[in-house]
């Protein structure tokens, strides 16, 4: 299967560089698979479109300010360095820009000296390995120094960091927020548990990885990036509950999805902690998701990858074909979609 099948246009006029006020205001196209219908509703539509014994099962990792802006030990040279993925207590795997610049041993200062950077090595992979030392809590330094990561594609600035945080946002540890999850009020929530609709948490943290572009032809090539994740055992309970009583399980973003796909055996989920490195592309079948709420995706991403698993690939770039046609706004803080 060759990545250009999963090629389409997409003006650069349609990036979202600011989030819908409120929340729930953002578009939703919802594609029915059994119909092979496309509809348009907005996401407070939900409220119409959801039934009562639906799961809705959301991811309620926080993002972290992992962006750290400092000076390279003795100059004044400007490093900046991205957290990824915690590896030991106070040792980050991390992007390091300009890379080139520092070497294993060398130390990068952020706040004055608040908090020291040393590379300790350069991974496989080309990112780094960097040893942090500090006096406090090193979350309370991280809240004081760092930045929210926001993608590349978003150039404009958020006055509001909230905004790039889901509403049900609790544990720290990703470097990039769960996207169609900030679509969600409270008062949305609410309606829908009053409706009957059951909220179910579980967490990943998502890594960078997420933006990554696919490099090679053949997408069954493709090494996916790791990713922590849990699901406690009375919201396995709950979904298994679900599925053995035939009721939809909907997961709230890709994220979402693949933490339940990764924990899925034999339509059952297994409670437990891990990382994953699912890749999900059409042909694979699905054990947990019967339905999703998920962004508009990068064209050839491994994202639109595993929509097209769940809808199929003909049927998702119709969609998107359309949603460029009617001008809907893509990636992060960009509309929305119900596959179902």
């Amino acid at each position: 299967m060759n990545v250009a099948e999963f090629d389409f246009n997409l003006p650069e006029a349609l990036i979202a560089q600011h989030p819908v006020e409120p929340r729930d205001r953002s578009r939703l196209m919802v594609l029915n698979r059994d119909q092979g219908s496309i509809e348009h509703h907005t996401y407070r539509d939900l409220m119409t479109l959801l039934k009562s014994g639906d799961v809705l099962v959301l991811n309620n990792t926080r993002v972290i300010p992992a962006r750290l802006v400092g000076e390279k030990e003795g100059t004044e040279a400007k490093i900046e360095v991205l957290l990824l993925k915690r590896l030991e207590l106070d040792v980050w795997e991390a992007l390091v820009k300009p890379g080139k610049r520092l070497k294993v041993g060398q130390k990068v200062h952020f706040g004055n000296g608040i908090l020291v950077g040393e590379l300790q090595e350069v991974l496989a992979n080309g990112n780094r390995q960097i040893q942090f030392t500090y006096s406090g809590v090193f979350e309370m330094i991280l809240d004081l120094l760092g930045e929210m990561p926001l993608p590349p594609y978003i150039t404009a600035q958020l006055e509001n960091q909230e905004r790039y945080q889901t509403v049900y946002a609790k544990e720290r540890g990703s470097v990039a927020a769960p996207t169609a999850g900030l679509h969600f009020t409270p008062e949305l929530l609410d309606q829908l548990r009053e409706k009957g609709v059951e909220i179910v948490e579980i967490l990943l943290h998502v890594g960078l990885g997420t933006f990554r572009p696919v490099k090679v032809d053949d997408i069954r090539e493709h090494e996916m990036h790791t990713e922590y994740y849990r699901v406690d055992l009375k919201s396995a309970e709950r979904i298994n509950l679900a599925k053995q009583e035939r009721r939809r399980v909907i997961a709230v973003g890709t994220t979402a999805a693949r933490t339940l796909e990764s924990v899925g055996k034999n339509g059952q989920v297994e409670a437990g902690e891990g990382w994953t490195d699912i890749f999900i592309y059409p042909g694979y079948k699905f054990q947990i998701v019967d339905a999703l709420l998920t962004n508009f995706h990068f064209p050839k991403s491994t994202l639109v990858m595993l929509v097209s698993a769940l809808a199929g690939r003909e049927f998702i770039l119709k969609a998107y074909e359309l949603a460029v046609q009617e001008k809907y706004r893509f990636y992060s803080f960009g509309d929305a979609m119900l596959i179902l």
